[in-house]
């Protein structure tokens, strides 16, 4: 007996997008290379800096508006990162 949440008639089809399944083991092959493994390392260095600027410097959203002005920004929010980590190195 099926419940009342089942209002189809019959059995449903589900198809596979073998197409789709290809791509996916091409990507996997490609993040378990060696190259692939690298570059998986240096996001991770990238993902944490973004991640602390974010959660601890609180930097959310930008102030200006442009591209320039946004990476100038950007620029400055980095500046005062590579700061503030050269002098926890310098006096730790």
């Amino acid at each position: 007996m099926r419940g009342p949440c089942h209002k189809a008639e019959g059995d449903r089809v589900v198809e596979r997008n073998f197409n789709l399944i290809k791509h996916r083991r091409r990507a996997r092959e490609l993040l378990e290379s060696e190259e692939g493994i690298e570059k998986r390392k240096k996001r991770m260095t990238v993902e944490a800096v973004f991640g602390n600027i974010k959660q601890n410097k609180g930097f959310r959203r930008f102030n200006l508006r442009g591209i320039e002005k946004v990476t100038t920004e950007m620029g400055l929010i980095a500046i005062a990162h590579n700061l503030q980590r050269f002098s926890k190195a310098r006096f730790a």
